[in-house]
């Protein structure tokens, strides 16, 4: 691909974004959740995990512990069990504990809208305080990086950042901010059901004019 201004490669982050947005209508967060609570255990159970086997164990966890204040009143060793089926599960038990401790003693047992208030939690980074801002709160404040994120960011030549850190903000720099939380979804949706890292179906794809790796492959 030829090399672009700024401006001319929002414009081309534009047509992508309009293109997934009509492929995928319904690109929502995979992650079953109820409320603010259930997205944020569910996001840190996902860290190297997939959201089909998060989606299993959450509904007994939901069941046994609806809010922070009764997860605070348990231990690491009463939660290890009902996810012990997710990677990580002994660590993610402690950091789940205390993250409905911390929410208990300073938020009202209640999950902040803040990111600088959110990433204080134990197993909560960025992407994890992005995910909830965005999908319970409707609050945009950046961009969602995951494997897939970084690696469709990559292929759509969107940047080339290495970090995820650099890689949300370059998108921050292509995108309005009231695109980025859904931006995410149709990047993971895409990456999941057609740009694959392995065989990415480019025949099939409605951005690939606007993709310089489906034009390489084509060649």
């Amino acid at each position: 691909m030829p090399r672009e201004s700024l401006e001319q490669r929002r414009q081309r982050a534009g047509r992508i974004y309009a293109g997934l947005r009509q492929l995928y209508p319904d690109a929502h967060c995979e992650l079953n959740h109820r409320n603010a609570w259930e997205l944020l255990v569910a996001t840190i159970l996902s860290a190297q995990c997939t959201d089909v086997r998060v989606n299993m164990v959450t509904p007994g966890l939901f069941q046994r512990y609806p809010d922070a204040a009764s997860m605070a009143r348990a231990t690491p060793a009463d939660i290890e069990p009902l996810i012990a089926s997710v990677g990580l599960f002994r660590s993610k038990a402690k950091s789940l504990h205390a993250t409905a401790t911390a929410l208990v003693a300073n938020f009202q047992g209640q999950v902040p809208r803040r990111m600088e208030d959110l990433i204080t939690l134990a197993g909560v980074g960025r992407k994890t305080a992005n995910v909830v801002l965005g999908n319970a709160f409707g609050i945009n404040v950046g961009v969602v990086v995951d494997t897939h994120v970084q690696r469709l960011a990559g292929r759509l030549a969107l940047t080339k950042a290495a970090t995820p850190e650099t890689i949300e903000v370059e998108l921050m720099k292509l995108f309005p901010a009231d695109q980025w939380c859904m931006l995410s979804h149709l990047l993971i949706w895409h990456g999941r059901r057609m740009c694959m890292a392995r065989k990415p179906a480019c025949a099939a794809c409605p951005v690939a004019q606007d993709c310089p790796s489906a034009a390489h492959s084509a060649r």
